[in-house]
């Protein structure tokens, strides 16, 4: 198992900007890629930015060319840099991970931090 604890949630004006950051414990030897996922009241929980081991990242399409992803594997922490925040970016985000040991994929995530964009 892995452990993730987020921080770096709050509450911002539109317009402003965010740093997430998360941290990841445990078997990190079995992780394969991180990134952040979010959900909106009512909404399903979608991708927000994802970055592998060799650095292959992927972005939701919402947030492209606003927000960037990073990792420090010596730290094994995983970040989110958001910009120009808009109310629809209002949502919890949770740290994903996703892990491969004992020759299957598991999938593990934080407990989430609230995200509230609103003047």
């Amino acid at each position: 198992q892995v452990q993730l604890v987020e921080s770096g949630g709050g509450l911002v004006q539109p317009g402003g900007s965010l740093r997430l950051s998360c941290a990841a414990s445990g078997m990190i030897f079995s992780i394969r890629a991180m990134g952040w996922y979010r959900q909106a009241p009512g909404k399903q929980r979608e991708l927000v930015a994802s970055i592998t081991n060799g650095g292959r990242i992927n972005y939701g399409d919402s947030v492209k060319g606003r927000f960037t992803v990073s990792r420090d594997n010596a730290k094994n922490t995983v970040s989110l840099q958001m910009n120009n925040l808009k109310p629809e970016d209002t949502a919890v985000y949770y740290c994903n991970a996703v892990l491969f040991y004992g020759g299957a994929t598991n999938t593990g995530w934080g407990q989430g931090t609230q995200v509230t964009v609103s003047s």
